[in-house]
């Protein structure tokens, strides 16, 4: 199988910082995330003054304001993103930014290998059209939105340019309540859209992404964050440095576990066949010439005799030779 591409999500968590910007890049390249991933936007151009905080926003903020002036303080310029691919390129990991707005499609264009579209923008057939010029492959998040919602924005991207897509499901609360996350819907969308399904995570914790990489994610996507009691919206359904690591180890290992699905004796158990398995043995001292029943043959460890799924043609019989208690029974 191919290997599980797994997005860290830096997202907004660098609070307007590019140093911490390249702390969270550094980390994602020590944990062994393939991508490490931003946000980029222009703030006029993604919200308005009057649109209000969500409420895990506000909750995790311990403040009421406008998303705008929210943003202003947590949104990178666009040389701050040419000079974290620059420092991407130097550390050796995939950098990747999720644009929200036409302008910043066209200025990342260049910069990134594919789109991520986030949830919010499933919706914006202006955006969607966008993108899909580009001839990028796209990975779609799929919070929020029903079965009609992904069937729409995949038409659009189709009939745009869009080839290759893949999609996410995700649940948009930050954390997800473990009630709502609904894994087995990746099947769903596998089934419904015949497209390569991965999974965009928001609970607390590493399990769910885990199980969805054992359910056959193709991409894992994960907000990270240097420290979860820094202020902002998204840390505290971050993991931190040392639950990423483990998460990526996790994923990894489950990754290799899944195998190719043919059932075959591996390696790793030959050596094991005649410690487990039973030959047939006398159950009891033997004679030359007796005949072989079931009332002087058993089965027992070791496996390098004859295997009792020959018993029946072992009964009936004659003894070659002289067999003691417990010895392998030969014909």
């Amino acid at each position: 199988m191919e290997k599980i591409l797994i997005i860290a999500e830096a997202g907004v968590n660098h609070n307007g910082s590019l140093e911490t910007a390249k702390k969270l890049i550094d980390v994602a390249k020590e944990s062994g995330a393939d991508i490490v991933k931003f946000q980029t936007a222009k703030l006029e151009a993604l919200v308005s003054r009057y649109a209000p905080m969500a409420e895990y926003q506000k909750e995790n903020m311990g403040r009421e304001e406008s998303q705008y002036n929210m943003l202003k303080k947590l949104l990178f310029s666009f040389d701050n993103f040419i000079e974290l691919a620059r420092y991407c390129g130097e550390r050796k990991i995939q950098f990747l930014s999720t644009p929200f707005d036409i302008e910043s499609i066209w200025f990342l264009n260049d910069m990134v290998p594919f789109w991520k579209i986030p949830s919010g923008e499933i919706t914006n057939l202006p955006y969607l059209i966008e993108i899909a010029k580009t001839g990028k492959r796209v990975i779609l998040s799929t919070g929020m939105c029903d079965t009609n919602d992904i069937e729409a924005a995949m038409k659009v991207l189709y009939k745009y340019g869009a080839k290759d897509v893949t999609l996410l499901h995700c649940n948009t609360q930050y954390p997800t309540p473990y009630k709502d996350v609904n894994l087995k819907a990746m099947k769903t969308l596998a089934e419904l859209f015949q497209v390569p399904v991965g999974y965009s995570d928001h609970t607390e914790g590493i399990e769910v992404p885990i199980a969805a990489a054992a359910m056959g994610a193709t991409v894992i996507e994960k907000h990270f964050t240097l420290d979860k009691t820094m202020e902002g919206p998204d840390h505290k359904a971050s993991l931190n440095p040392e639950e990423l690591m483990a998460m990526i180890k996790s994923i990894r290992n489950i990754e290799c576990a899944l195998g190719d699905g043919r059932k075959k004796v591996s390696q790793s158990e030959i050596s094991n066949i005649q410690v487990a398995r039973k030959s047939i043995v006398a159950a009891r001292q033997i004679k030359c010439g007796e005949i072989f029943t079931e009332n002087n043959l058993t089965t027992k460890r070791p496996g390098n005799g004859i295997s009792p799924m020959k018993w029946f043609e072992i009964l009936g019989k004659e003894a070659k030779r002289d067999f003691k208690e417990d010895e392998l029974i030969e014909i």
